[in-house]
């Protein structure tokens, strides 16, 4: 099964919006950049504001590309899209999903899906 998934980056004063990937999903438990899958005929930035509306009911700006990988788990490869956007409006988690604005340093120490580990290499060390 291939996968093609968009993720909001959003920093506000040094942190970034992470939320908590929730039981009973693949990856359960493990911190995330907002976003998810791409609906069939949706552009990546619609697929974002969509996703965001619907976990966090809050309207997005979707601004510039910053990273994409592809990751190949056991059962599902997945390319991870990850876009630098901007809150309009105040999150408020819809899913019952933990949500946490997280300090740049303290990324690496939440626990993130593998696919994530260049991104959070990356941010932590400044680049964008």
């Amino acid at each position: 099964m291939n996968l093609v998934v968009v993720a909001a980056v959003i920093e506000e004063h040094g942190r970034f919006l992470v939320t908590r990937r929730q039981p009973g999903v693949h990856l359960a438990g493990l911190w995330e950049f907002p976003g998810g899958k791409i609906d069939p005929g949706e552009s990546h930035p619609v697929a974002l504001e969509r996703e965001l509306r619907e976990e966090l009911d809050v309207g997005v700006e979707v601004c510039e590309l910053i990273f994409d990988t592809i990751h190949p788990y056991p059962d599902r490869t997945v390319a991870l899209y990850f876009y630098r956007c901007r809150l309009l409006g105040t999150p408020r988690p819809l899913l019952g999903q933990d949500m946490r604005w997280v300090p740049r340093a303290e990324l690496p120490s939440l626990g993130f899906p593998p696919a994530d580990s260049e991104l959070i290499q990356r941010l932590v060390e400044g680049q964008r």
